[in-house]
């Protein structure tokens, strides 16, 4: 079996140090749709270094050498093969507020192995802190599909009930032809997400927009609709990829108010609402 997941379980974190400077936040902003318009004073928060606060899913970037997914799939007790696996979920929790710039350490397991019968899903768990204590834990959940069926645990249930009612807030999120492009720059160079003939070959008419690029641009317009802006409010965030996006398309946020957390499901405006994130939780305080 291409995973032995008792030797993946057991191997040993791999770690290493990671920084990042105001620079590197800013871009990541940009490349998540901020700046729009450019001299909104919100928006400032996001691109302006004398205003800057660090939006929570910059944790998926921060470093941009951190363990992340293709780590996962170099771990001991982990081959198989780049094209039959998918960025499947991801879940980030956040022990205090990011700063603009820092030095961290890094250090990635593979936390879980659950076997979906048809496919196997990895959990890959970066945990991240400082001098001054942890920042942040990313779990990324990694789908391998046809690497099931030895009998092992199927793991939780992540599916969750949909929210009742209408939602308390509705927005739309365009995305610019280049985003894909732009948001790249922060350290994911798949081919996939900028090269057509590279999309082809994977099955799509054209390359496709990052996931943590839909991630992003979801929290925020969380944070900036229902969190009064304050990024600081955010305790977790949680979400399963359910679909693509192409750029220059439309993301529908929709969210439902909790006291302690949004419910949110996200989809593609000019696909009949295909849907692109769902089981979507922000917690925060």
């Amino acid at each position: 079996m291409p995973i032995d997941a008792a030797k993946a379980l057991a191997a040993e974190p791999r770690s290493g140090e990671i920084t990042w400077d105001r620079k590197d936040v800013q871009l990541y902003h940009l490349g998540i749709g901020a700046g729009r318009p450019a001299t909104d004073p919100d928006e400032l928060r996001y691109t302006l270094e004398s205003r800057l606060h660090v939006l929570p899913s910059f944790a998926t970037v921060a470093g941009s050498g951190s363990p992340g997914v293709i780590s996962g799939l170099s771990m001991p007790g982990v081959d198989v093969d780049l094209a039959r696996v998918l960025h499947g979920g991801q879940a980030l929790t956040l022990h205090r507020p990011i700063p603009v710039e820092g030095t961290a350490t890094a250090s990635g397991r593979i936390a879980a192995v659950h076997d979906k019968g048809k496919a196997a899903v990895l959990v890959m768990r970066t945990e991240v802190g400082d001098a001054d204590g942890p920042l942040w834990t990313n779990d990324a959940q990694i789908f391998v599909r046809g690497e099931g069926g030895w009998g092992g645990d199927r793991g939780p249930a992540t599916r969750l009930e949909p929210p009742a009612g209408e939602p308390d807030r509705t927005v739309e999120r365009p995305i610019r032809e280049d985003q894909a492009l732009l948001y790249r720059l922060s350290g994911d160079y798949n081919p996939l997400h900028a090269d057509p003939e590279f999309a082809k070959l994977a099955g799509f008419d054209r390359p496709i927009l990052h996931g943590l690029c839909t991630y992003g641009m979801t929290l925020k317009a969380v944070v900036d609709t229902l969190l009064d802006g304050d990024v600081t409010r955010v305790r977790s965030y949680a979400t399963r990829f359910a679909g693509v996006v192409y750029p220059g398309e439309t993301l529908r946020i929709r969210m439902w108010r909790g006291a302690d957390a949004v419910r949110v499901a996200v989809s593609v405006a000019e696909r009949d609402d295909a849907p692109v994130l769902a089981d979507t939780v922000v917690e925060h305080s």
